[in-house]
């Protein structure tokens, strides 16, 4: 039997009772670094790639992952849930048809059939501007704080947020802390990935985007999962949610009574993540 196309998939209301809002890297997807391959070479499992950068292949998830993840599209709203940027997100090519709706910039940018909603943008916008410090401020107050030592790079994202790319071992210790002390009172929440070093508004959200995603769907049943504490809003808001045994959540020791701390780390953790969805979306 021939597939039915994309767009008749993603409009089929009878297939479709759960929303899926997933992080990607270290949740879904991962780098090389990131795999986290313990077992001898000849048992490790086959990969695929699903994003290219400067030529060169980034970031993989198990091939056995990638047809859990075509099977949960066709069962679900979809909703791939990133603090990456728009630019960022389009570097990846997912198993199983284009999903209508994902979520960048942490929640800034709401898109539909690969382009941002205007008018979600203009509200996010209202909100930080009312409720947070200025983005330039806290980017000066991190650059400023910056030991070139351990600053690799500083970036600032969609106009929405900052990060440092750092080198994590010459990170001393105290320093996240003490950003987050001085981000704290000015909106902003501070979180540490890998070698990433975020700073993003409070009201900048990944659970608010995906509630409009279920507003507009008329989905009630929403499931999550993520790794960093930038997903712990995500993850509390969802009705039934998974956390990898890797990540700053895992780190912190973090969960909630509808939340799964999951054993299994790097990829092995993605195929497990896809298997929970797929189990709670009611597959056979």
């Amino acid at each position: 039997m021939s597939r039915p196309a994309a767009d008749t998939v993603r409009t089929a209301p009878e297939r479709r009772t759960v929303l899926v809002a997933s992080d990607l890297d270290r949740t879904l997807i991962y780098s090389a670094a990131a795999l986290g391959l313990t077992m001898p070479d000849d048992r490790a499992p086959r990969l695929l790639c699903v994003e290219v950068y400067q030529s060169k292949p980034l970031s993989y998830l198990t091939e056995t992952a990638a047809a859990l993840l075509s099977e949960l599209a066709d069962r679900s709203v979809f909703v791939p849930t990133t603090t990456r940027t728009r630019e960022q997100y389009g570097r990846i090519h997912l198993p199983g048809p284009p999903p209508r709706y994902a979520i960048c910039a942490n929640g800034g940018h709401l898109m539909v059939d690969g382009e941002s909603d205007p008018a979600w943008h203009a509200r996010v916008r209202r909100a930080l501007d009312a409720d947070c410090a200025p983005l330039a401020q806290v980017r000066a107050r991190m650059v400023k704080a910056a030991d070139p030592g351990w600053l690799l790079k500083e970036r600032v994202a969609e106009e929405l947020f900052a990060y440092l790319v750092v080198d994590r071992e010459k990170l001393p210790g105290t320093w996240v802390k003490e950003l987050a002390d001085w981000a704290g009172p000015r909106g902003w929440t501070v979180s540490l990935q890998g070698r990433k070093l975020y700073a993003v508004p409070r009201p900048l959200t990944k659970s608010a985007a995906v509630a409009e995603v279920a507003r507009r769907t008329g989905v009630e049943h929403v499931l999550a999962a993520g790794d960093s504490l930038l997903d712990a809003d995500l993850l509390l808001a969802a009705d039934t949610g998974w956390r990898p045994g890797h990540g700053e959540l895992a780190d912190l020791g973090w969960t909630a009574p509808h939340i799964t701390a999951l054993p299994e780390r790097g990829v092995a953790a993605g195929e497990r993540v896809l298997r929970e969805f797929l189990t709670h979306t009611g597959r056979d």
